[in-house]
C-alpha cells in the first residue's frame, strides 16, 4: 500500500494533491487546521484520513503525529503562508507570523515525523522560486522560503546516509486562494491541477529539486545567477515601484 502525508492539505496545492493521490489509489493523511475542509476531504474519499492540528504549536504537532494510522513512504511538507512588507517599512510582527508558519512550522513537523522516517522514504519540502531572486515586498516571504530551501538541502546531506531522500519543490505562480490576494501581475501562472501533476511526476521520478512551470522558473533562476548588482538593476527597472516626484 502506497501512503502519503500532506501538510497544508486544506487549501491550494495541498488540497489538490490529497485528492489526486487518493484518486491514484494512495492512502492519504491530510493535515491542516480547517476542520470543515478536512471533513469534506474525508467524505470525498475513504482513502483520505484527516488530521487536524496547528503546526506552529510544537507540542500539539508532536502529539498528533506521534501516532499515525499507517506509516507513509512519502511526506509532503507543503503548509505555508504569505504576507508582504509594504513600502519597505519593516513590520516585525508580520515577519514573525510568516517565519512561524513557513520555517518554524516546517521544523516542528520535521521533528514530529522523524521517528517514523525509514530508508526508502522521501520527504518533499515545498519552498518557492521567490527564494531565488529578491523582489520588492517579499522581505518576509522570500526570506522564509530561502530558509526552507537551505533547510532542505542541508537535510538532504545529513539524511543521505540513512537512505532518506529529500526533494525541494520550487513552484512559480499557482492559482490558489493565497495568490488571489496578490494585486500585481503574476506571469505564467498555472492551475493547482497542473501544479499537482508536476509535483506528482517529479516525486515519482525522484528528483532532488523540482521547478515548475519550467520556463518561468528557469528565467528566475538565470536572473538569480547574475551578479547581485545586475539583479538589482534588472529588478529595479522592471519590478520595483516607481519613486514619486516631490
Amino acid at each position: 500500500m502506497s501512503g502519503v502525508l500532506i501538510t497544508g492539505a486544506t487549501s491550494g496545492i495541498g488540497k489538490q494533491l490529497a485528492q489526486d493521490y487518493a484518486r491514484q489509489g494512495w492512502q492519504v493523511i491530510a493535515c491542516g487546521r480547517n476542520e470543515d475542509v478536512l471533513d469534506e476531504l474525508s467524505e470525498m474519499s475513504t482513502s483520505i484520513t484527516p488530521l487536524r492540528f496547528d503546526l506552529t504549536d510544537l507540542e500539539q504537532t508532536l502529539a498528533v503525529l506521534s501516532e499515525l494510522p499507517f506509516t507513509p513512504t512519502l511526506w509532503i511538507l507543503n503548509a505555508g503562508d504569505c504576507e508582504y512588507i509594504d513600502d519597505g517599512v519593516m513590520d516585525a510582527k508580520l515577519m514573525t507570523r510568516v517565519m512561524q508558519i513557513n520555517v518554524l512550522g516546517m521544523t516542528n513537523t520535521i521533528e514530529a515525523i522523524q521517528p517514523h522516517l525509514k530508508a526508502g522514504h522521501r520527504v518533499a519540502i515545498v519552498g518557492s522560486i521567490a527564494s531565488e531572486l529578491a523582489l520588492p515586498r517579499t522581505e518576509a516571504y522570500g526570506a522564509s522560503k530561502a530558509a526552507v530551501g537551505y533547510l532542505a538541502r542541508a537535510l538532504r546531506l545529513d539524511w543521505a546516509s540513512k537512505g532518506i531522500d529529500v526533494t525541494c519543490v520550487f513552484p512559480g505562480f499557482v492559482a490558489t486562494p493565497l495568490t488571489e490576494k496578490n494585486n500585481f501581475d503574476m506571469p505564467m501562472m498555472i492551475s493547482v491541477e497542473s501544479a499537482s501533476q508536476a509535483i506528482r511526476r517529479g516525486l515519482e521520478k525522484g528528483v532532488a529539486n523540482l521547478y515548475f512551470p519550467v520556463r518561468f522558473t528557469w528565467i528566475i533562476r538565470l536572473l538569480g545567477a547574475l551578479p547581485y548588482r545586475w539583479q538589482y538593476q534588472f529588478v529595479s527597472r522592471f519590478f520595483a515601484p516607481k519613486r514619486t516626484k516631490q
